[in-house]
């Protein structure tokens, strides 16, 4: 029908606004995350540079009474008050850390474009990720990766769109058309109740 013409421009007009919103929200999104990762490799680094430094400080304790560090930890630990104790602990956990920051940031830094998001959540420090969050400042994409995960924002939110939102919504309509349909179809085909005194035949009432 012609007066339905000027509704379906409308809606055709508004599905490409809203198909070309998505690819730049997706392209602004995804490009952010190099950003990100880049300032969280700079706060791991002060982090491990900050445990690397309380480290050499224990090392030079241990050197002063001729002991190695382990020896000194070990020391610590057998010893029966509790205050030495729990300095090997810290020690301990100090060493850890240490082993554990710089294992992060080397996986980090040498995973490819492709890896690298995964390899970032399989060492993610999340008190390293809000300190990061809370001072986060974005930029605009200028390198490969950048533009790389820009591409890839805009092809997820356009199959985010077409398979997900409008594959869905026609799914849905054309459910609800075909139980219509078949409620309508029910009810032609139910038949007419007669009416008192009426000959199906069409004679009228007998004489």
């Amino acid at each position: 029908m012609r007066w339905n013409q000027p509704v379906r421009s409308l809606l055709a007009a508004g599905e490409g606004l809203l198909d070309r919103l998505l690819c730049v929200v997706g392209a602004v999104l995804f490009s952010q995350l190099p950003e990100f990762i880049q300032q969280y490799l700079q706060r791991l680094g002060g982090h491990l540079d900050e445990a690397r430094r309380q480290l050499e400080q224990f090392r030079a304790v241990a050197a002063q009474s001729d002991l190695s560090l382990d020896q000194l930890i070990a020391r610590s630990l057998g010893s029966g008050e509790p205050t030495v104790a729990r300095l090997g602990r810290v020690i301990q956990e100090t060493m850890t850390r240490v082993d554990a920051l710089a294992a992060a940031d080397t996986a980090i830094r040498q995973a490819s474009i492709l890896s690298r998001p995964f390899v970032f959540l399989r060492h993610l420090d999340f008190s390293i990720v809000h300190a990061t969050w809370t001072i986060f400042k974005p930029a605009v994409p200028t390198t490969v990766e950048g533009l790389f995960y820009s591409a890839c924002g805009v092809l997820l939110a356009l199959a985010f769109y077409h398979w997900g939102v409008k594959l869905t919504i026609r799914r849905a309509l054309r459910r609800r058309a075909e139980r219509r349909a078949g409620a309508t179809g029910l009810a032609t085909a139910a038949p007419r109740p007669e009416l008192p005194g009426h000959d199906p035949s069409g004679h009228g009432p007998a004489a």
